[in-house]
């Protein structure tokens, strides 16, 4: 291998490694966050919902951007295993949210409607509130990053261990679980706008896990070398962030993204299809 390979491999492991460590660092501060937002009668706020694994505190970097570009900008405590790193079950998780939200549109008078940011586990919570639980009168747009919408063969492999047996959120997200299907069933809500963002270099949620079936309101977004972590800190998927906040998204980037799919679907048919039900 070239010297200059070398270094251009090295220089990349070394990032993703610093990358990774900040986000568990953070995560490993837990759930106590300092409220900057003004909630009160709030226009258009943004909730975060973090992952499995994760905490409120995951988050910090894209919530401190958000906060600086002027968005109005607040988690929920997911709660799980030791009152932190949202282990439940998907569906318990996405009545709390409801709950929650209702509770806080009483008491800030919130005056527009929600966008939520959701990173892994937490998309499918997001998902579930928005078309199980009538998130949609309260939710105009999900954003979901390295979000195992078809199921993850980690949880797979998972589901072989003891883990599986203590925690549901681990069954459910294995592909094509009885979850994973009822969550399929039906379109999702037509006033609600759905990015699915997700990486052919994110190893957690490995491609194609993350591609949803494509319609009116429902896109998937690919960035190119992102891994699962780097969705939490990279600038390059902020700025995508911010269009679909936005909602002047480039047409460029979806087309691309979709062309890319198909492209890959014909190659790869048997593979694709069996994990995201494609027909």
């Amino acid at each position: 291998m070239p010297l200059p390979t070398i270094k251009r491999v090295l220089r990349r492991l070394t990032r993703r490694t610093k990358n990774w460590g900040t986000i568990v660092a953070l995560t490993l501060r837990g759930n106590q966050v300092e409220k900057k937002s003004k909630l009160f009668r709030s226009k258009n706020p943004v909730l975060l919902l973090y992952g499995f694994g994760a905490t409120r505190r995951t988050f910090s970097i894209l919530e401190k951007r958000l906060y600086n570009d002027g968005y109005t900008v607040f988690s929920i405590n997911l709660g799980g295993l030791f009152d932190t790193f949202n282990t439940e079950a998907i569906e318990s998780l996405a009545s709390h949210v409801d709950q929650k939200i209702e509770r806080l549109y009483k008491k800030y008078q919130f005056r527009g409607k929600l966008s939520i940011i959701s990173h892994s586990k937490g998309g499918l919570i997001g998902r579930y509130y928005i078309k199980r639980l009538g998130g949609d009168q309260r939710v105009k747009l999900l954003i979901t990053m390295g979000t195992p919408h078809n199921g993850s063969p980690w949880a797979l492999l998972a589901a072989f261990t003891p883990i599986a047996l203590l925690l549901k959120s681990v069954r459910q997200m294995t592909p094509m679980s009885p979850f994973i299907r009822r969550l399929k069933l039906g379109p999702f809500p037509a006033k609600v706008k759905l990015y699915s963002i997700y990486s052919k270099a994110d190893r957690v949620c490995p491609y194609p896990v993350a591609v949803l079936e494509e319609a009116s309101n429902v896109k998937n977004v690919e960035m190119d070398g992102v891994t699962h972590s780097e969705f939490l800190i990279k600038k390059s998927v902020y700025h995508i962030i911010k269009h679909a906040l936005n909602d002047n998204m480039p047409l460029s980037l979806e087309i691309r993204s979709r062309e890319r799919f198909k492209k890959t679907l014909t190659t790869q048919p048997n593979k694709l299809r069996l994990i995201t039900g494609t027909k």
